[in-house]
């Protein structure tokens, strides 16, 4: 399946809402992505965003249920996005009925976009993977599978929570290398993760793998995802198994899904690098070489409490690209089912950390500060090699083509506390 540019992609369109014009608009007409909130009422509903507000989906009558996962599973939402575009467009004749639909998203309160039954995070940047390796293996930072296997491990659903969150440090423990035996508090190397989750829509029957052709057809569509990892914690219990207490105290993502019908101007040609060796055939079709990458522009942000009390918005750490991923999401989707594993509508699919080639294109703080020992200059005179409490991290993505209009994600956005006291 291929999602291919139409009229919904035309940069001309303009929208009677007006704040979906604007330039600068994460959410013009040509995007629309769809999400979940509660009004005063608590009462969660479908929404679709334009500009500064939005279309609530029950409201307008185009559905009769709050569960996006009906929609996500139905495949409907491609024709209901085309439909919501015609509407939505200046003069068009539906304006009245539909303006009485519209919410002011400074009124709603965002939440999850769907029930998420599992998670799983990947390993997607090569750069990400090379950078850590480094930090272990200084002669050899890619293991030898990495380039043959889309890496992965099932992380947990339950703590995942949509922007703008608060959680606590976290505890756990941690042992020094030049400790005798590990103690117990909270980590003093929390960081960030910049990524990309994929939220699945149809899903597969649990023994029937989904093939790369068809792998596109089961993605809904993409937020921005920020897996906070405790470094210390990590580094004394991986071993000899993966992430567990380091990553599974919590995980933000943003309140909108973008859809891939949205994405479609701004795919571009996928390969590996000249002389890595070329996915195995189960990984590989002529859709993913000719347009398996994406080009989203991915930015993290750091905003400490010494800056919000100023009003300080912050100063952006980095920026990366999905196109340098070295799976894509296809791959990602094909290689989690090749063995019989059944997804189901509303699973998140983690990138990974998105790196790039650069130290300026670090995704994590243990990157950009080489594991603490180059700790970080702020723009105010503070400085981080990890986060602090009250460090407030906003993840930020957009797509950028001359012939087409920008559109964006939102913000991902999570401040970290003081950690609770240990008895």
């Amino acid at each position: 399946m291929t999602h291919t540019v139409d009229d919904t992609h035309d940069p001309r369109l303009a929208s009677w809402v007006e704040s979906a014009n604007a330039p600068d608009a994460a959410f013009p007409i040509q995007n629309l992505p769809f999400g979940r909130f509660a009004l005063n009422d608590a009462q969660p509903r479908i929404g679709v965003a334009i500009g500064d507000s939005i279309v609530d989906l029950q409201r307008a009558g185009l559905v009769d249920h709050a569960d996006l996962r009906e929609l996500m599973a139905s495949g409907a939402a491609a024709e209901l996005r085309r439909m919501l575009s015609s509407q939505l467009r200046d003069a068009s004749p539906h304006r009245a009925t539909l303006q009485r639909a519209l919410v002011a998203q400074s009124e709603a309160t965002m939440l999850l976009p769907c029930t998420i039954g599992d998670y799983t995070d990947f390993y997607a940047s090569v750069h990400h993977a090379t950078t850590v390796g480094k930090q272990f293996r200084p002669d050899n930072p890619l293991l030898p599978n990495y380039k043959w296997v889309p890496i992965g491990y099932h992380g947990r659903a339950s703590s995942i929570r949509v922007g703008p969150q608060s959680f606590s440090r976290p505890n756990g423990q941690r042992k020094s290398p030049d400790a005798d035996a590990p103690s117990v508090g909270p980590s003093r190397r929390l960081d960030y993760e910049l990524e990309l989750g994929v939220v699945v829509g149809r899903g597969n029957a649990l023994g029937e793998p989904i093939d790369i052709a068809d792998a596109e057809r089961h993605a809904f569509g993409l937020v921005l995802l920020n897996d906070w990892s405790a470094r210390d914690i990590q580094g004394w219990e991986y071993q000899p198994l993966g992430p567990f207490l380091a990553k599974n105290f919590a995980t933000t993502i943003s309140p909108w899904i973008v859809t891939l019908e949205a994405l479609a101007p701004f795919r571009r040609p996928f390969s590996h690098p000249q002389g890595d060796p070329p996915p195995l055939p189960y990984l590989d079709s002529p859709h993913n070489r000719a347009a398996g990458a994406i080009d989203i522009t991915l930015e993290a942000w750091l905003q400490t409490q010494a800056m919000r009390e100023r009003d300080h918005p912050g100063d952006r750490l980095s920026a990366s690209n999905y196109r340098d991923a070295y799976w894509t999401l296809a791959q990602l989707i094909t290689h989690h089912t090749v063995n019989g594993c059944n997804l189901q509508p509303g699973d998140l699919l983690g990138s990974g950390t998105m790196s790039g080639a650069t130290p300026e294109e670090a995704g994590s703080l243990l990157e950009l500060s080489a594991a603490g020992r180059n700790p970080v200059m702020l723009s105010n005179g503070e400085t981080r090699a990890f986060l602090e409490d009250g460090d407030t991290v906003i993840l930020r993505a957009y797509c950028e083509h001359s012939q087409y209009r920008r559109i964006g994600f939102g913000e991902c956005r999570g401040t970290v506390t003081a950690a609770r006291p240990l008895r």
